[in-house]
């Protein structure tokens, strides 16, 4: 690295890389997971009406964590492993035993622990790395910083996604006896455990994090900063607490009344979790508790600050495209394209191996975006404006289903959804980094997750009693869903006026 012109040095692009190298491994991680894993609940035993209540553990999961390990990494400081590094570790530790251990899994049950198991570790991991690249770089290199992170993550994907396929060209078996996990999957997860590992390991061995004392000289204080999040929590009333749990015992008699998905029970019973949680942690602000999590985490959820606030809206919209994408795409495309909505027909199996092939193009143009178009973009227009190019180009893509009728023309539809995808990993983050407290970065950046979880489970539980009600036979109109909601979130991006001149220079030296 070389010195900036104030604070913080400025990182080379080698510096750029080993920061986030790391993210490569847990997104094979992640992409392992959600390539194989209802192959794997299936093969064991799951009927298809039992996946998503097993597949909910991914969101749920995240939704705890992220928050957690985001307080407890601003507060740790183990010498030379710094704050962040000891999560990455631990993380990659636990996340490389539970790929070890999942195909070899011969019931259910455990295939179901180890989903856990699996999606908390991936999260102990991957949360402290959104906040890691805020510490380690000035602000003008934000930018740059989580493109080359987005970057990581498309390849990881690519890499992750691809795993098995590659076996089975390679000559490994892709069938099994019945209740028997195929060795492509095996080895894939064998494999995937040990590039996960050895890619965090080369971050916590390549870096080095900034002590407190050297932040306080770079003018960024680390300290907790607490007290100010419990007086401001302890002066509040228990009114919004009592509505949140009236607002969940509205949606579980919803589901009674109307005959809606069971999944979203769920929402309601998190909904009045939330208005528990909320009404104990005020208690315990007013009782000059000072010291719990449970307050501060609450604390701040509710005192984010206002570009957190604005960017949450966008964040809502944006990922619940995404998640109706990874619902949806196969259906549509099998349906629509190649001509069979019965999913025990070739034609189908045609389809499903197209849209992997889909969603690989669109993670490799997400990489290639990262480091091209978006760090370019940026520079000339600001970051706000570049989220709202690329939300676009997202609605653009998703639009464009409509309009082709030939399944290889669904290549151009990816390259769209593939820069929004890019955007969306990479500048709500930048712009973040770039405004939040230094002192509670790692929580602001958990908390920012739970708009990222909300609206899975929101797809997950209330997308399907739509389509039931009023779409029941022509699943393409959830791509419409997909294409608005983009459109609500770039429209939502004109509110955050973070950046309105243009970003310096994020070019390393």
């Amino acid at each position: 690295m070389t010195l900036g012109e104030a604070g913080k040095p400025r990182q080379s692009w080698a510096g750029l890389w080993n920061i986030s190298f790391g993210f490569f491994g847990i997104q094979i991680g992640f992409a392992l997971q959600n390539s194989n894993m209802s192959r794997i609940f299936q093969t064991l035993g799951s009927s298809l009406d039992d996946l998503p209540a097993l597949w909910i553990a991914a969101p749920l999961t995240g939704l705890l964590v992220q928050p957690i390990v985001g307080f407890m990494s601003d507060r740790t400081w183990l010498g030379r492993l710094g704050r962040r590094r000891p999560y990455f570790l631990a993380g990659a530790i636990l996340a490389a035993l539970s790929l070890f251990l999942m195909p070899m899994a011969e019931v259910l049950l455990f295939a179901a622990v180890l989903l856990w198991l699996l999606d908390a570790s991936l999260n102990i991991s991957m949360e402290p790395f959104r906040a890691f690249v805020g510490d380690m770089l000035r602000k003008d290199q934000h930018t740059a910083g989580y493109a080359v992170q987005t970057a990581f993550i498309g390849a990881g994907a690519v890499v992750g996604s691809i795993f098995p396929w590659l076996l089975d060209y390679w000559g490994v078996s892709n069938e099994a006896a019945a209740g028997v996990i195929p060795d492509t999957v095996r080895y894939s997860f064998w494999f995937g455990g040990i590039a996960l590992f050895l890619a965090v390991l080369w971050t916590v061995i390549a870096t080095d994090e900034y002590s407190a004392d050297q932040l306080r000289a770079y003018g960024e204080e680390p300290d907790e900063g607490g007290s100010s999040t419990l007086r401001a929590l302890a002066s509040r009333g228990f009114g919004a607490s009592l509505a949140w749990i009236v607002a969940g015992a509205l949606v579980v008699l919803a589901v009674l009344q109307f005959g809606l998905e069971k999944e979203v029970y769920l929402l309601g019973g998190l909904l009045v979790a939330y208005g528990l949680a909320s009404a104990l942690a005020i208690s315990m602000a007013r009782g000059g508790n000072s010291a719990n999590m449970l307050s501060s985490i609450v604390g701040d959820f509710s005192g984010m600050p206002s570009i957190m606030k604005k960017l949450a809206i966008v964040q809502f919209f944006s990922w619940s495209a995404l998640f109706i994408m990874w619902i949806n795409t196969t259906p549509v495309v099998a349906q629509y394209f190649f001509g069979s909505a019965d999913a025990e027909s070739s034609a189908y199996q045609e389809a499903g191996n197209w849209v992997g092939v889909l969603f690989a193009v669109y993670n490799g143009v997400a990489a290639i975006a990262a480091l091209t178009l978006l760090p370019l973009l940026a520079r000339q227009i600001g970051k706000a404006r570049t989220h709202m190019v690329g939300l676009l180009c997202g609605a653009a893509g998703f639009a464009s289903f409509f309009l082709f009728r030939d399944a290889q023309y669904l290549l151009i539809a990816e390259i769209g959804i593939g820069i929004a995808w890019a955007s969306i990993l990479a500048m709500p983050y930048a712009i973040l980094a770039s405004n939040l407290p230094q002192a509670k970065l790692g929580i602001y950046m958990g908390l920012f997750n739970v708009f990222v979880v909300v609206p899975q489970l929101l797809v997950a539980t209330v997308m399907g009693s739509i389509m039931k009600a009023f779409f029941p036979t022509e699943p393409i109109y959830t791509m419409a869903f997909a294409a608005g909601t983009l459109v609500i979130a770039a429209l939502a991006m004109m509110r955050v006026g973070e950046d309105s001149k243009p970003e310096g220079d994020t070019a390393a030296a």
